[in-house]
């Protein structure tokens, strides 16, 4: 997505250890005239998936997720980090262990949103190793559902979680998708 594309080379910054930091827009301040733009492509992307929810993890995954939700016109839920004493019910959870902090959460969703038999859409801001979306597709497994397709705003192919995903066979659709950082540099996926 050329939008996404520019916007990464104006704003992004690149830092040691393959990370991209997009928080003038994502992952801090949110730009919603993007993540509109953002859930537009989402729900073109997914229009004919059969998708009844969108799966997101708190807490850059959710203005995207939202804007998708909006425009393909299902409910949104979204993965809690830690259990808030205010879920007394039941949950599905799955361990997540995060790139940039350096930690394991165990995510969770209250069960009776995710009734069996839903067709889940996966929305997260970044694949990289794959955690996240491994951790959401376990809560979809158990919950009885199935994942229509995972969709991720930036996709860092050389970091395994694109080919986590497609090894699953789980379609995948990243509105942008980064080779590598060269020199501090990003370089998207078909750039000479």
């Amino acid at each position: 997505m050329q939008l996404l594309e520019e916007r990464i080379r104006r704003d992004g910054k690149v830092l040691p250890g393959n990370v991209l930091k997009i928080n003038s827009f994502l992952n801090h301040q949110v730009d919603p005239t993007l993540m509109m733009a953002l859930g537009i492509e989402f729900a073109k992307r997914f229009k004919d998936s059969g998708v009844t929810k969108i799966l997101t993890c708190e807490a850059s995954g959710i203005a995207p997720a939202v804007m998708a939700g909006y425009q393909l016109n299902v409910p949104v839920i979204f993965a809690r980090k830690k259990q808030p004493s205010t879920i007394n019910e039941a949950t599905y959870t799955a361990p997540v262990a995060s790139y940039t902090k350096g930690v394991t959460n165990t995510i969770c969703v209250e069960q009776q949103f995710l009734p069996r038999g839903e067709q889940i859409l996966i929305i997260d801001d970044f694949l990289a190793r794959g955690e996240a979306v491994k951790g959401m597709a376990s809560i979809t497994q158990q919950a009885g559902c199935s994942v229509v397709g995972i969709g991720v705003v930036v996709a860092k192919n050389f970091q395994g979680g694109t080919d986590w995903v497609k090894a699953h066979g789980y379609p995948l659709e990243s509105l942008a998708t980064i080779s590598n950082f060269a020199g501090k540099q990003v370089h998207f996926e078909g750039e000479a």
